[in-house]
């Protein structure tokens, strides 16, 4: 048994996070621009940071995971 192993199943639970990781990016950058440019910065990190995430989470998924 490949502990590595990507199944269907897996593929499409890495999906599922990236999606919810753009989706919680989309709402940092929101916050990013509705508040001051103190705390605007760390929205703008954080919402980069889970934007990055997401996206090479739905890369794997694409290509090892067999989703879509």
């Amino acid at each position: 048994m490949n502990l590595l192993a990507i199944t269907a199943h897996n593929g499409t639970r890495l999906a599922e996070l990236g999606f919810l990781l753009a989706a919680v990016a989309g709402g940092l950058l929101t916050l990013d621009a509705l508040t001051p440019s103190g705390t605007a910065r760390a929205f703008r990190l954080l919402g980069g940071v889970a934007l990055a995430a997401g996206s090479v989470l739905l890369i794997i998924a694409t290509r090892w995971g067999h989703f879509g």
